[in-house]
């Protein structure tokens, strides 16, 4: 379990992590959601020891990060895929974190299969693609077996087939009764992954719940009714006391009512429907409505000139066969 009381930094007069309190805890996948600038790349840092809080307190199964004894074996974390030696094959750069957390040398080779870097295993790591790089990354997460495991932005270069094998292997950690904890942009794969959610907006905790309380609790749920004979069915709802709003499309969106009511009402009446069907928005519009007032960094959209703050385009090289 990873638990965080007042955790707090401050940069200066920056506060980018404000009191957050919150429990990560075994069993299930965590998501960990928040717009860019949010803290949750500094969080992440600070229950690894990386950064130390201004305040507050973050503990690992009960312990400090700093006084755990072979700490791959408590808690395993994926935060930059990058930050590998290039001049080091895979099996080497494992090799080195296998023996300085006593770890047996057997155990490399088993995670460079679980994550299917064994044919490249004694290439050098600056040869890799994104994805690849991101496969060796979660192999040293896995290395020491830990019942704690933590990713940021574990889908980032992989591949569809790559990213389903992830999300499995996330799914499956928690199902043995680890706990896990990631962090990621693409809402409709955190949607398919995460049990539960911990959302923070400037630093602050915006909701610490269920996926599917999260997503009821902030978006909107509406019934979309399609029929030949709209007027007929506008009567029909209106002498039932139910709102309908139409749609560019011809269609209905009725609030507060379901669809089997609907239905209902329409056959004693012998309205046809064409559709009928419950409306429930996804993960990323109740995120972005929960966060709208969080958002630090905000897109517009302009002519399209490129002007002195645009970014320049940049071209990658091609890394070794695999996601790239």
């Amino acid at each position: 379990m990873i638990e965080l009381e007042g955790l707090t930094k401050r940069y200066g007069e920056k506060v980018a992590v404000n009191n957050l309190s919150f429990a990560v805890r075994p069993g299930m996948v965590t998501g960990f959601l928040g717009p860019n600038g949010a803290g949750k790349s500094t969080t992440m840092r600070m229950i690894l020891g990386l950064d130390r809080p201004t305040a507050g307190d973050v503990r690992i199964d009960g312990t400090h990060y700093d006084r755990l004894k072979d700490p791959l074996t408590y808690i395993g974390a994926l935060l930059d895929a990058k930050a590998v030696h290039g001049g080091r094959s895979a099996f080497n750069h494992l090799l080195c974190l296998a023996q300085s957390n006593g770890i047996p040398r057997a155990r490399v080779h088993e995670v460079l299969d679980t994550v299917g870097l064994t044919p490249v295993a004694r290439k050098k790591a600056k040869g890799f693609s994104l994805g690849m790089g991101q496969r060796l990354g979660i192999a040293g997460a896995l290395l020491g077996d830990p019942r704690i495991l933590m990713f940021d932005e574990p889908v980032n270069g992989l591949d569809p087939e790559g990213i389903h094998w992830i999300r499995t292997l996330m799914k499956s950690l928690a199902a043995q009764g680890r706990t896990v904890f990631v962090s990621s942009h693409l809402m409709s794969e955190m949607a398919l992954t995460a049990d539960h959610l911990v959302v923070i907006g400037q630093g602050r905790l915006l909701a610490d719940t269920s996926m599917a309380d999260f997503i009821q609790r902030n978006s909107r749920a509406y019934v979309r009714v399609r029929t030949p004979q709209p007027e007929q069915l506008s009567d029909v709802l209106a002498a039932a006391g139910i709102t309908v709003v139409r749609t560019g499309d011809g269609a209905f969106e009725v609030d507060g009512g379901k669809a089997e009511h609907i239905g209902e009402l329409a056959a004693r009446h012998q309205v046809v429907l064409h559709e009928l069907s419950p409306q429930q928005a996804s993960l990323e519009e109740a995120f972005m409505r929960l966060t709208a007032e969080s958002v630090e960094y905000h897109a517009h959209s302009g002519s399209g000139a490129t002007g002195g703050d645009a970014p320049a385009a940049r071209s990658w090289g091609e890394g070794w066969k695999g996601e790239g």
